[in-house]
């Protein structure tokens, strides 16, 4: 499996597609610190940029587990079996990774302060949160599960969109609470409400994933 997430890993950065969400990470990341970000600001950019980079993360795992034409992913298939997900989703969580990594260094390096240890965490631990659901949105949008391209951008975009708007209605464990993330990070209350939001930005992807697995047993 770990070979097949190299071979994946690589077969996307040959194909170039890998530059399209990169071309759209840098704009965003441009915008969000066109500024440096003053003192005691810090956990508000953090959980700003986790909430608008998940739609990149989506982008850059359907990119990616879009790249493998079918008849290679059902030799996959056909070789190792169901790890043949997992390598696929492995691969696409690494690249959404990697994307992340780029957000939190240019963070990090326009902060007007050094910030605590305590932020730096939380901020990695929001980036993580967003990379998991971008995994679950771009896997259910990729061509195994929606073959039309239009249909699959579509549903990609309206899952994010949805993701806001359900989240800003205040609606208790009902979706992916990006928009509460940065509420309360700007409120200066997300420290004391993390596990709980944590717990909740974690089972929806989880049944995403679960989703995708299950509806992968007859989309090869």
């Amino acid at each position: 499996m770990i070979a097949l997430t190299w071979f994946r890993l690589a077969a996307y950065a040959r194909s170039h597609r890998a530059f399209q969400p990169l071309i759209g990470l840098l704009p965003l990341l441009a915008i969000l610190y066109a500024t440096p970000i003053p003192a005691s600001q810090e956990l508000g950019a953090t959980a700003d940029s986790a909430a608008m980079l998940l739609p990149v993360f989506a982008w850059a795992v359907r990119g990616l587990l879009d790249t493998e034409p079918d008849e290679q992913r059902m030799i996959s298939l056909s070789a190792i079996g169901r790890r043949e997900i997992a390598g696929g989703l492995l691969a696409a969580a690494a690249f959404a990774l990697a994307l992340a990594t780029i957000s939190e260094i240019a963070l990090l390096a326009r902060l007007s302060s050094s910030p605590t240890l305590t932020v730096v965490l939380i901020g990695v631990g929001l980036h993580l949160l967003s990379v998991i659901a971008g995994v679950a949105l771009g896997a259910l949008t990729s061509r195994p599960i929606l073959p039309s391209p239009a249909v699959s951008t579509l549903a990609l975009v309206l899952g994010y969109l949805a993701m806001l708007l359900i989240s800003a209605s205040g609606t208790r464990w009902v979706g992916v609470p990006v928009m509460t993330w940065m509420r309360d990070a700007h409120h200066g209350t997300l420290i004391a409400e993390l596990p709980p939001l944590a717990a909740q930005s974690l089972l929806w992807p989880a049944l995403g994933l679960a989703a995708y697995t299950w509806l992968r047993r007859s989309r090869p």
